[in-house]
């Protein structure tokens, strides 16, 4: 199946500053997270013949465009069922049709199948191109670095499980929400999985050095400076506390941690 990225500027915190869009398909097709309105995506979907809008989850810097083409295209557009009201309160519309995960939608004489990837997002989902094809991994996986898992939002326990999904899924690429073409996979989700071990044995340590607090712990747990993403790194370690808690390693009341007996 045909796949085309279009990389859109956004204007909220995301890695590169920008957003892939995508389009599977030609006649018809899908269009896969349109971001924003930009020059680029508006001739890429004047050359198809776009029959549905999809979108990997709901946060702004992945569906902000999707009214605007779906007037354009009038496409059908998708949400997850049982979380159409999110979809409404963001993108500021009703959605023609629900997924779950496993739907299939029939594009020319191929498919697009919906996976179950939470973590990220709550009603986060991947898109398997074709039988066997590619799978657009939305915020689940980028290149390099890792992405933001944070709560209250972020369910880090779900995240991994997506990880080892995708994984036991092997596809041929993985096409991120942000940044370049992933082009192996395995060795990606393996490097991601590997890192969230790693925070997670540092947010321990911590904790068995003394850490109660969630500030006493980020301090413990990470060695980087956090100049502009403190923030964001509060809020996985809350991720991770809550992983921890549900898992029995350890307390955590909201505020504080109790070491586990």
């Amino acid at each position: 199946m045909d796949v085309t990225r279009c990389s859109v500027p956004v204007t909220t915190r995301v890695p590169t500053g920008t957003t892939n869009a995508y389009l599977l398909g030609s006649d018809p097709a899908i269009l896969v997270d349109p971001a924003a309105r930009t020059d680029d995506l508006d001739r890429l979907v004047r050359n198809r013949s776009v029959a549905h809008i999809l979108v990997t989850h709901t946060h702004p810097d992945h569906v902000g465009a999707v009214t605007a083409y779906a007037a354009d295209t009038n496409a059908t557009v998708w949400a997850r069922y049982g979380r159409t009201d999110r979809f409404r309160d963001v993108v500021g519309s009703e959605p023609d049709r629900t997924f779950t995960p496993e739907t299939t939608i029939p594009l020319g004489d191929d498919r697009v199948r919906i996976l179950e990837t939470p973590g990220h997002a709550p009603d986060h989902v991947a898109i398997e191109a074709g039988r066997d094809g590619p799978i657009l991994c939305g915020d689940c996986a980028v290149r390099e670095g890792s992405v933001v898992v944070g709560a209250p939002e972020g369910d880090m326990r779900a995240y991994v499980t997506s990880l080892r999904r995708l994984r036991a899924i092997d596809p041929p690429r993985l096409w991120p929400g942000h940044g370049p073409e992933i082009e192996t996979p395995r060795e990606t989700l393996e490097r991601l999985l590997a890192h969230r071990r790693r925070r997670e044995r540092r947010i321990l340590e911590a904790v068995e050095n003394g850490a109660r607090t969630r500030e006493e712990i980020l301090e413990g747990a990470y060695e980087k400076d956090l100049t502009g993403v403190r923030d964001l790194a509060q809020a996985t370690v809350v991720a991770h506390l809550e992983k921890l808690a549900v898992e029995g390693r350890l307390a955590w009341d909201g505020s504080r941690v109790t070491a586990s007996d």
